[in-house]
This record gives structure tokens, sequence and C-alpha cells, in this order.
């Protein structure tokens, strides 16, 4: 028995910070943040063993989007990011690799002309669910949304199937990003089942195409992975560019959750419902209204996806005295950055009025939902645009006076990842003497 040896390895486990992000989810960063002086932008931790550092604000940002002292290659625990990204995708990789996989990306969802083709599939399949619900349909927000987004991204990416097996696979993409948060749990095992199939099914997609068996208009998602060369100028095996393709649409169907908590937030702000209403009605388009924007875009400052990010340091790092030596962690807190009260004025007030006119998102350092800095360059997401423009259109068909948001099932469980209400978010006819046949 050597308890000298042992014991300190005992400690780290006990001290590691890991097992408490599981424990409490979107409140864990506040508990760290407990751990330094208000306003701090640096505080230490130990996650997974390693020492590391955990940042926020534009500080933070800045340092850890700084490709020279972080690197996201190996940061990512491999039970996420093989459930969620899938096997060798982009969000993997570093250095030249990274950049020239990244091109394809914006090439496919970061252009503005790209953004202008989804946006008739977006008003299609939205006025498809207003009508539903009108007509007594009682599907929630969150899961209409996942049918519509999945139709019209999978459109847009000129994926082939009828309606109905895009919704079906929608859902399953759906379920991967629902379960991807839980480890060891049943919901987790059905996203690593959903991965394989959706693996599998991508893979045939690609290798239909290259043998001239399905075809896909130049420009498209479909078509640029099916054709996409790696840096040595060899097509990405048809697995890898699968899950590429994957991960082109798979977070378009992850905007639901913001859908859902759309729903709570026009729930408890009437006057916003009324105002997006109105301006839908002078527009007569669900899509790219402003203020419906701007209430989109404070949903996702409130409401991130994740709340935080890893990363490796590959250089000593300092911030604010706090420092981590290479090969230790540095994590950013998303969550703690897009509500920072030194980068936002009532940073603890959910007020769509904060981005009204505000065309340049990207230029809010702070601001990072979608991860930060440069897109083409660093690792922020080419979809954002296409993610805004989804939200947008679904915060302007919720607000439509023709429906109504039930106040029932809006409550946030903050400890569970990825997170949103209760119930999705019920929406049914504001109209009471509005009934479906049982039959139908």
């Amino acid at each position: 028995m050597q308890p000298n040896k042992t014991r300190p390895a005992a400690m780290n486990v006990l001290n590691d910070d890991a097992p408490s992000i599981l424990l409490q989810g979107y409140g864990f960063g506040a508990r760290i943040w407990r751990r330094v002086r208000d306003g701090a932008r640096s505080a230490p931790m130990r996650l997974l063993g390693d020492d590391t550092i955990f940042v926020r604000g534009a500080e933070g940002v800045e340092l850890f989007y700084d490709q020279r002292k972080i690197a996201r290659h190996g940061a990512m625990p491999a039970i996420v990011q093989e459930t969620l990204f899938g096997h060798g995708s982009v969000h993997s990789l570093d250095g030249d690799a990274h950049h020239h996989r990244k091109s394809t990306f914006v090439d496919v969802a970061y252009e503005d002309a790209q953004v202008a083709r989804l946006l008739p599939h977006l008003e299609r399949e939205w006025q498809q669910e207003l009508e539903e619900w009108s007509g007594g349909g009682t599907r929630t927000a969150y899961d209409a949304a996942v049918g519509a987004l999945g139709r019209a991204i999978m459109r847009w990416a000129d994926l082939p199937g009828t309606p109905a097996a895009k919704t079906r696979w929608a859902a399953r993409l759906a379920q991967i990003v629902d379960g991807f948060g839980a480890p060891y749990s049943p919901e987790y095992l059905q996203a690593w089942i959903n991965r394989r199939w959706s693996d599998t099914h991508t893979q045939r997609l690609i290798e239909a195409v290259r043998a001239g068996a399905l075809e896909a208009e130049e420009g498209t998602a479909l078509h640029e992975w099916a054709w996409h060369r790696n840096t040595d100028r060899e097509l990405l095996p048809a697995r890898t560019a699968g899950i590429e393709l994957q991960n082109s649409i798979r977070p378009m169907i992850a905007v639901a959750r913001f859908v859902a908590f759309a729903a709570k937030e026009l729930h408890d702000r009437p006057e916003w419902r009324d105002r997006i209403a109105a301006e839908t009605a002078e527009r007569g388009s669900l899509v790219s209204g402003p203020l419906a924007t701007a209430f989109a875009q404070e949903i996702r400052r409130t409401a991130p996806f994740v709340p935080m990010l890893p990363g490796r340091a590959i250089a000593d790092i300092e911030l604010e005295g706090e420092k981590v030596t290479a090969g230790g962690r540095v994590v950013l807190d998303i969550l703690g950055t897009n509500t920072d009260e030194l980068s936002w004025e009532r940073a603890d007030e959910f007020d769509p009025e904060r981005f009204v006119g505000v065309e340049d998102y990207e230029a809010l350092t702070a601001f990072i939902p979608h991860g930060g800095a440069d897109v083409a360059s660093g690792h922020r997401c080419p979809g954002e645009k296409l993610a805004i423009a989804a939200l947008a259109a679904a915060v302007a068909t919720l607000s439509d006076p023709r429906l109504t948001i039930a106040g029932t099932g809006l409550e946030v469980n903050r400890r569970r990842l990825p997170t949103m209400p209760a119930s999705g978010g019920r929406v049914s006819s504001a109209d009471t003497t509005t009934s479906r046949c049982p039959f139908h």
C-alpha cells in the first residue's frame, strides 16, 4: 500500500469540476465565478484532471479564439464530439485543415445568396404550420419547428425524399441534439443509434451523387460535400462527407429549441407579440421582419444552446493573473459572456429592443450564441445567419393573433443540457370554436 502516491489522484478527482457540469448545467458558471472577485474575467477550475481557467467577456472571447494559444482538437470530450458532431468532423480540426474544410461551410451556408435561397422554404413551411394550428392542430412550438425547419433546410440542401420522410429524419436529428448532453442515459443511447443511422443514410447519399445515380444542384450542400476535396486534393471519405452534410443541416433543426424559448418569451410579453404581428401583417411575409429578428437575437442571447465551450492550451496562458500552462484547458463561458454585466446594459433583462437596428451582430464581441471571432478564419458557426432567419420566421408565426400560447409547461430545467421549456410551448388556435374531427 502506497498512500502517498494514491492520495493526490484521489484528491484530484474530488476537486474536479467536471461532475458539477452534469449536476448544475447552466448554473455551473455562476458557481465558478463565486471563487473570484465580482467582474473578474478569469477564474481557476479543474476539468477532467487538468488545470483550467474559466473565461468570459470580450477578453475571454479574444483569448479563446486566438488560434496561436488555443486549439479545439481533443478539447471536446469524445462522448460529446462523436455523438453531436460526428467522427472526423470540422469541429475536431485546427490550422490549415480546419480553414480548408471550413471554407466549404462558408460557401454553402454563410453567403447572403444561400440565406436568400432558404427564405422561401421557411415562408412555405411556417405558413403550413400556421394553417395547421389555426385549423385545430395541437403540435407544440418545438415539434412544429423540428418538422418545419427540417423540411426547409433539407430542401435547401437539395436532399431527396417526401415531406413525411424529411420530417422523420428531422425528428432523428432533433433527438441527437436532445440526447448528446445526457451521457449514460437512455436518451444518449437513442442519440447514438440515430447518429449511426444518419451517418449511414448520408454516406449513401454522397455515394449516389458520386456514382451519378442522384443529381445534386451545384452550390447546394449535397453537391458541395459530395465533391469536397481535402488539403491533399483527395475526395473526403463518403462517410466523412456525409457527416459534414449533416453538420450543414442539423444546426437548423437545433433551432427548434430556441423556438420553444420564443413561445415562452412571447407568452410572457404580449406587447411584443402585438408589435411583431403588426409588422408581419404590414410586410405580408413571415420572414426577415426587423422586430421579429431583434426578438430572435435576444432569445439567442439569453438562452444559448450550450453554456460553455472547451479548448486546449497550446501555449502558456495568463488572463488577469490566472494561469494555465500548455496542455491545460481554457473554457469559455458562453452564457456568462452573453449576459455579462460589463458587456451589456441591463444584462439580466430580456429586452429585444437592444437589437433593433443592429445590422452587424458579429461586431458584438460578447455576443456568442453560435461561437465567436471571425466566421471564415475562426470557429464561429457559418450557419448563424440561417439560424437567425429561421428563428425570426418562427417568432413571426407564433405572434399571429389567430394563435394562443398556453401559460403552462413553460418552466425550464436549468440543470439539463441542452434545455428548453418543459412542454416545448403548447400552441393552439385562439378561436375556441375551432375543432378538428377526431377521425382526421
